[in-house]
Parts: C-alpha cells; structure tokens; sequence
C-alpha cells in the first residue's frame, strides 16, 4: 500500500489523501488550499494524479478546507463516488454552492472594479462544476461498513466538529487505516463527543490545535464582558464566522444571553445566507448534536437572519449597538470583508475572532493586530478592538487528541501528524511520542510513504 499526502501538511488547510492499495486509488478528503498566496495557487494547479485513476473519494466532512475541491476534481473528468455522511451530504450541496458563487462573485467584482492582476479574472470554478460534484455524492450512515472491493471497506466514525463530520476507518489488504478527520471537543455545548476508535495499524491524526490548550473560560462570560464594553461606547460587534458549527455556537450563547438578561436589547444580524439555511439543517440531524427543539427555536430568534444583498448592504448603513455575524470565519472572502471596511476603522467597534485563524489570512492578520488590511484592493485601517475568544473553538486541544488517542488498544505501527501549521504538528509529534509511545512522523507536501499491507 501507498499513502501520499496531497494536502494539509505544513498547513490547516487543502487536506488530501491518496491512499493505493487492494486494486485502487482512494481519496480521502478532497479540500482546498486557504491562507497565503503560495497555498492558494495550489488550487489553480493541476492536481499530481491522474483524476481517471481515482476509484472513489471519502469525505470526513464538509468544510471547505476539505470538501472545496470537488468541483475542481468534477470538471477535470472524475465521475466515480464520493461517500460521505448523511449530514455532510446536506452540508456539502449548501457549502458548495455558496463557495462557487463566491468564486463567481469575486471575480465579477474583481473585473468590475479592475483590481486583479489577470485580464479577465476567472473564478476557480462555478456554480455548475459545484453542481456536477454533487451528483455524485453517496450517503452513508455513521457505522455501517461499505464495500468497496473484495479487499477493501470502510467505515465513518463519529468525529464530533460540526454536523455529518467523520472519522474514516479503512480495512485495505488486511490492514487498518484510520483518518481522524478534525476532532470535536468531548464536551462541547453542541456537537456530541468523537466516537472511540480501538485499532488502527496506520493513523493520520489532525494538529490544528496540537501546540496549545483551550483555556478553562466560559465563553458566555467572554462574549457578555464583550458586548457589554462595546456598547458602553455605542460600538458595533463584527464577528467573522464559520457558517457551519460556529454560527450556531455564537447564536445559542446570544439566545441565553438574551434570555437571562446579561445582554442589551440591541439588533443581532447573521448577515450569511449559507449559516441561515445550514441554521436550517439542525433540525434534520437532531441525533448529531445536544440541542433541543426549544433551543433550536431560541437560537432562530435570536437574530435577524439575512439573505439578500440589499439587506446586508442596509447593515453596513446602520449605527449604533449592534452585532453582525458573517462569514467567513478566517475573513478570506465573503460579505464579512465589507462589514470590516465599514466598521474597522472606527475605534468605538470591536472584531470578534471566534475560531481558527490560518497563517496569512486576514483573520491572522487581524489577530495579530495588523494596523491595515487589504480588502478589494484597499488597504483598510484597523481601529477597531481585537478580541479573541478561542474557547469557541471545534477542534480539539492537544490534551483532548490524546485522550481520544488513548482509546486505541494498541499503538499502531504509525502514526502521521496532519492538518497543523508546523509548530503544532512537530508539538503534537512530539506529544504522542513522549506520552503514548508511539512512532509518529510529520510528513511534507507530497511525500508519499510505503505502508506494509497484510495481504496474504
């Protein structure tokens, strides 16, 4: 067997895996590059595999930096399957669809204003390569175990993280691979905890967060101290947010918030068409997630829901004490960008940081206090107060992969450190090495690995 690392190493973003073995070619996870500008040409270059050679695709789920290359892969001819959980099939047709137009949106703008450095600007692909990836996808049900040959199955594992999110459990020519996927936090006010996984004889384990703990914070507490500063000086509250999972989080700690009167009566917007309608699907999944159908209904009321242009642009007129939450989460694109154009540059406002912010964003940027960032071409200034509230964050801590990694039986013969700037990947290497024992390894962008298979 072969396993070659496609994406997601050296960086939080881009995950793909090629895994050969038993007669086929599997991709496991099929996302696109985000963050800086080397990263994201990745996208427009071909991908190093042959698209006819690829027997079948497996999604852990359905963000971005793990699904967004499917229309890419789509309108380069692959026509096989792409399995995925119920709950991510749902999310991937709103995720997307959204993400192509976007491409289509920006380039259009791009065009319209003259900012881009190619004549004409294209998008990376449209709506209608996001549609005919979605023809192919095929649901399958946490824990059932899928053929794929006579020598080759699988399984989705609950991995927590958002809704439909999965762990792959590959059986190939008698041996057991095992991809994480991104890891939910056990006690996560929303998402159920990550399955326990007992074998694995090769294992490719996440590292967003492999260098630092959450801290012991309540986020409400946070978001209440927040809100209330900023109102006190007739400020606006933007949050850039991941439409999927955050969204949700930020709407059920407003709605108790509101509830129980520790925050001001003041307009609360989801300015994201996407978050809406994936606000939407909770329903659906009841089975995946904590929430009631009370809280459900509270969460729904909680803001004014936006869709159309003409209503976000009114947002950006407005003053005075409010909240604006959009996407995206790490303000890489999206109607976010111009809710930071306009309320940015004034002292009395505070953004938001509720999430991972990968290097070279401007989420990054922002985090980092950047003085101006770049939107549209501009460079715009940064007044506003930056205040991040990583308790909110989806991904598990170094502590909580290790205790999920303590549920194998037995260590497996090797473990590969993924999805993780390089810092965190090297400190969660180093973790499992020195606690659990285990040979583990941080591999490089392409590198593929020979696995022994148990064939006989």
């Amino acid at each position: 067997m072969r396993l070659t690392f496609l994406g997601a190493t050296e960086t939080v973003t881009g995950s793909k895996y090629l895994l050969e073995g038993a007669g086929l070619r599997i991709l496991i996870d099929c996302g696109l590059f985000q963050g800086t500008k080397n990263l994201r040409l990745r996208n427009w270059a071909p991908l190093p595999v042959d698209i006819g050679s690829i027997d079948a695709v497996i999604l852990t789920h359905a963000h971005i930096d793990h699904s967004g290359y499917l229309p890419l892969l789509a309108r380069s001819g692959y026509r096989g399957p792409i399995y995925a959980t119920p709950g991510t099939c749902a999310l991937a047709e709103i995720l997307l669809k959204d993400s192509a137009k976007l491409q289509e949106e920006e380039a259009d703008f791009a065009n319209r204003h003259g900012f881009s450095k190619h004549h004409p600007a294209l998008p990376l692909y449209t709506i209608d390569d996001a549609e005919q990836a979605l023809k192919l996808l095929v649901p399958r049900a946490f824990d059932a175990p899928s053929i794929l040959n006579d020598h080759a199955a699988f399984r989705l594992r609950r991995a927590g993280h958002i809704l439909g999110a999965a762990s792959v459990e590959l059986h190939v020519a008698g041996k057991a691979i095992v991809f994480s996927g991104d890891l939910g936090r056990p006690g996560d006010a929303i998402m159920c905890a990550p399955a326990h996984i007992e074998h694995a004889d090769y294992l490719v384990v996440e590292s967003t967060y492999g260098d630092r703990l959450h801290e012991p914070t309540d986020p409400l507490a946070e978001l209440e101290a927040l809100f209330t500063r900023t109102f006190r000086r007739g400020g606006v509250v933007i949050i850039p947010s991941f439409a999927v999972g955050r969204a949700q989080t930020i709407l059920h700690d407003i709605a108790i918030l509101k509830d129980t009167g520790r925050m001001a009566n003041v307009p609360v917007y989801l300015d994201s068409p996407m978050a809406v309608s994936v606000t939407e699907l909770y329903r659906h999944y009841m089975q995946e997630h904590r929430l009631t159908r009370s809280q459900l209904d509270a969460i729904a009321k909680a803001a004014v829901m936006v869709r159309s242009v003409d209503q976000s642009k009114e947002i950006a007129g407005h003053r005075g004490p409010m909240v604006v939450i959009a996407g995206s989460g790490m303000a890489t694109g999206g109607r976010v960008l111009h809710h930071l154009k306009a309320f940015a540059p004034d002292a009395r406002n505070a953004i938001a940081l509720v999430g991972y912010q990968a290097a070279g964003t401007r989420g990054a940027a922002l985090q980092a206090h950047a003085p101006t960032i770049k939107i549209h071409g501009e460079y715009v200034p940064v007044r506003a107060s930056i205040e991040a509230i990583p308790s909110l964050s989806a991904h598990a801590d170094y502590n909580e992969i290790l205790d999920w990694l303590r549920n194998f039986s037995t260590a497996p013969a090797r473990t590969f450190v993924t999805h993780g700037e390089p810092a965190a990947a090297d400190a969660l290497r180093r973790r499992v090495t020195e606690t659990l024992g285990w040979q583990c390894e941080v591999p490089t962008y392409l590198e593929s690995v020979v696995l022994e298979d148990g064939a006989r």
